[in-house]
């Protein structure tokens, strides 16, 4: 059948891509159908859907409703089918199957998958109750008293303090997840159960992962550095891991392959897996991973439930958290462990009440908390018509720049590029990245501070955007093109080693994908922190603009935040959570 015209308008807006068309186009040929709309718009939706970061299409969602339900003046939107003759339709057709069925589209209940997706859903539930209902594995308590005891000196007898009991719960179970937010402390706890953990058993062997190079290298760096200060045995301390690997290297990503060479077939070859930044990771990577590790071994995830999830379907940190406090008795409530004090900010702090007011969904008080004089860590400040960004922003940059390249010498301007940083919704649009960028290196240009006649000049701030593991540059490390003194003036690329002051440099020919980098956008800036953060709020209003794009933004700041912006936006986007439609904590919440 021919492509209704709505479709067809909304693909020529930009709204569904050239893959949703050509899918659901597939689907009616398996079909042999020529006349089933509700198939062919729930194969558009759920292809559309999938890429959004949702896994499966709710029909109770979008039955009898408008979509797009964002839509700019003079935008086509299309109107669902109503919910009982949209499922019928659909479960006469030879291309959806039922739950255990094989087939190009599942409809579970009200949920329509991609089969591989309602899959991952399945293996994942599986993978995680098979670990929640083995035995408590054999541990000392002699010895893991005495560990506490020194790990946790001033906190010993508080059975109340989360640290002390998330690392006694990843010793007494083989299953753990451990959330908190910024500043809770997540890799010092991580660090004392491995001490914990090696003195139950000196002979574990370990893994420590991440998502990003750049998380994998942070998590990395701060284990070099807080090891000289641990309060435990010297071999215990030669014992712990240095190297964390992204998972992509850890299950051995496959070349041009969305497989592994990791997988249920080929266990990895440890005994205690644990992984940071977990809200990253998204549901197929994490499915493929759990398949990976032996049902014998101890799995930990670290993360932040409340951060930005991943840029692939699921959220999957923040259904299984969310899933263990269903009911007081659920299954993995006795195995996941909240963080709620932050060592980062005092009380009073700013940056942690306008982040606890974003992150609670309370638009007026965060607006207040922004404007309010008791809080000089953090301000607000309106932005003026698309395009016209006001003078003061671009002068804070520009000074923050002036001091670092007047001085030339690589270690001050790459610890003023972790001073300050724009941060943006997107890389498009007048309040973009790129058009950032591009108005800094104007003003920076007027000033005599740069000369932008090249691609790569002296005095370009630039981002990692695809990791290599023979240079160990990784997606998100940042650095600086200079003039190097020691090689005749010529330009090389600095970037920062773990000790303070000390710094690498290449070749620019050599280095991997990259970008300038005076903005970048949220998404990248996660797993990164700077002492000064600049929120440049969008103009106008997407689905993709929630709390959590906010609180992420704000808990980048070690000292101050400011935000650019409308407030009628601000507002909106502080009372709207981010909804993605997921199975997963159904599923977790049944399988009690």
């Amino acid at each position: 059948m021919d492509i209704p015209t709505t479709i067809k308008q909304l693909y020529k807006q930009g709204i569904f891509s050239d893959l949703d068309i050509y899918f659901a186009q597939f689907i009616l040929t398996l079909a042999n159908s020529t006349n089933n709309e509700e198939l062919l718009l729930s194969s558009v939706l759920v292809s559309h859907l999938t890429a959004q970061g949702h896994t499966c299409l709710d029909f109770t969602v979008w039955a009898d409703q408008l979509f797009p339900p964002f839509s700019e003046p003079g935008m086509n939107t299309l109107h669902c089918p109503h919910l009982a003759p949209w499922l019928a339709a659909l479960q006469s057709c030879n291309v959806v199957g039922s739950p255990g069925d094989y087939a190009p589209l599942i409809l579970e209940q009200y949920r329509l998958y991609l089969y591989r997706y309602w899959d991952y859903e399945q293996q994942l539930v599986t993978q995680i109750r098979i670990r929640t209902h083995r035995q408590l594995i054999h541990v000392n308590y002699g010895i893991l008293e005495a560990g506490l005891s020194h790990l946790f000196p001033d906190k010993n007898q508080s059975p109340t303090d989360k640290q002390q009991q998330a690392a006694l719960t990843a010793v007494l179970h083989p299953f753990v997840v451990i959330s908190g937010g910024p500043g809770t402390g997540k890799t010092a706890t991580i660090i004392k159960i491995l001490v914990l953990l090696l003195e139950q058993n000196l002979n574990l062997t370990i893994a420590l992962a991440a998502p990003t190079g750049k998380s994998a290298a942070r998590l990395q760096e701060i284990i070099g550095q807080t090891l000289p200060h641990l309060n435990c045995a010297d071999h215990i301390k030669s014992a712990i891991p240095r190297e964390a690997y992204t998972i992509h290297r850890l299950l051995s990503k496959q070349f041009i392959s969305p497989s592994f060479l990791s997988d249920t077939a080929h266990l990895l070859p440890y005994d205690v897996v644990i992984i940071d930044e977990a809200s990253l990771v998204d549901l197929a990577l994490m499915t493929q991973l759990a398949q990976a590790i032996p049902p014998s071994s101890r799995w930990i995830l670290v993360g932040d439930k409340d951060q930005l999830a991943s840029v692939e379907a699921g959220t999957v940190l923040g259904d299984i958290c969310e899933a263990s406090c269903s009911s007081p008795s659920h299954f993995l409530q006795n195995q996941i462990v909240f963080l709620d004090k932050s060592y980062r900010f005092s009380e009073n702090s700013g940056i942690e009440s306008l982040a606890q007011a974003v992150n609670q969904g309370q638009a007026d008080k965060a607006l207040q908390i922004l404007k309010a004089e008791n809080y000089p860590q953090v301000n607000w400040y309106p932005l003026g018509i698309p395009g016209n960004l006001p003078i003061q922003l671009i002068e804070t940059i520009v000074t923050a720049f002036q001091h670092g390249l007047a001085a030339n010498q690589p270690e001050i301007i790459l610890q003023q590029l972790e001073q300050i940083k724009i941060l943006c919704a997107t890389r498009w649009g007048s309040h973009g990245v790129v058009a950032i960028n591009r108005r800094v290196e104007e003003a920076l240009s007027k000033r005599g501070l740069i000369r932008t006649e090249s691609t790569w000049y002296h005095g370009r701030p630039i981002i990692i955007t695809r990791n290599d593991y023979t240079l160990k540059l990784f997606n998100g490390d940042i650095g600086i093109i200079l003039r190097d003194a020691h090689s005749q003036q010529k330009l090389r690329a600095f970037f920062p080693r773990v000790e303070p002051g000390q710094y690498r440099c290449f070749w620019p020919n050599r280095l991997p994908e990259h970008e300038t980098v005076y903005a970048m956008t949220i998404h990248k800036s996660q797993g990164s922190e700077f002492n000064q953060v600049l929120i440049i709020l969008p103009h106008q209003l997407s689905p993709l603009f929630t709390r959590e794009w906010l609180y992420t933004g704000i808990t980048r700041a070690r000292h101050s935040v400011s935000i650019w912006g409308d407030e009628k936006i601000f507002k909106a986007m502080v009372s709207r959570k981010m909804n993605r439609v997921s199975g997963l904590y159904e599923k977790l919440a049944q399988a009690d």
